[in-house]
């Protein structure tokens, strides 16, 4: 089911991984790199690559919002306090990150409906392939840009399309 009086992208309200209900659209003015996350992934090392991103760009106004899911492969099995630990432990994430959702399937956030509902996002719309789906959000809070899974957000290409971003 949609949410229908969502008409971006940041008009949701999620709970921060420790629990606190954040208003996506406190980001509103900034560039949004949305990604679902998983600590036992094949593709976990990602971490580093989104901090360093956010670290490169967060204070020309890029920020990376992480939200665990358990959809693919059961690779998020852990707790919201354990996925917090395992984060800052292991890579030093200190992007924001978000309470345990459903990104795909049964128990879809509102969110990730809105991300991938072709209807609300006709460019980049479609099911979530896989953990570190990415997705691009402009200043406007317009979705601007879907980057597959098995890409890094620290590849030339990816990086190219946040300065356009951050350049509007």
């Amino acid at each position: 089911m949609s949410d229908t009086l969502a008409a971006s992208s940041l008009d949701f309200t999620l709970d921060s991984i420790s629990g606190v209900p954040v208003p996506l659209s406190q980001y509103k003015g900034k560039v949004v790199l949305i990604v679902n996350v998983a600590s036992e992934c094949g593709l976990t090392p990602q971490y580093a690559d989104l901090q360093q991103v956010y670290t490169d760009l967060q204070e020309r106004g890029l920020v990376v919002l992480g939200f665990p899911a358990n959809e693919f492969g059961s690779q998020e099995p852990g707790t919201n306090s354990e996925i917090q630990t395992f984060c800052t432990s292991r890579f030093g994430v200190t992007f924001p990150m978000f309470a345990k959702i459903v990104v795909k399937g049964e128990g879809q956030h509102p969110l990730y409906q809105f991300l991938t509902d072709k209807s609300t996002n006709p460019d980049f719309g479609g099911d979530i392939e896989w953990n570190f789906a990415k997705f691009l959000i402009n200043r406007k809070g317009e979705i601007a840009g879907r980057i597959p899974a098995n890409v890094a957000p620290t590849t030339p290409e990816v990086l190219a399309q946040i300065e356009a971003l951050l350049a509007e």
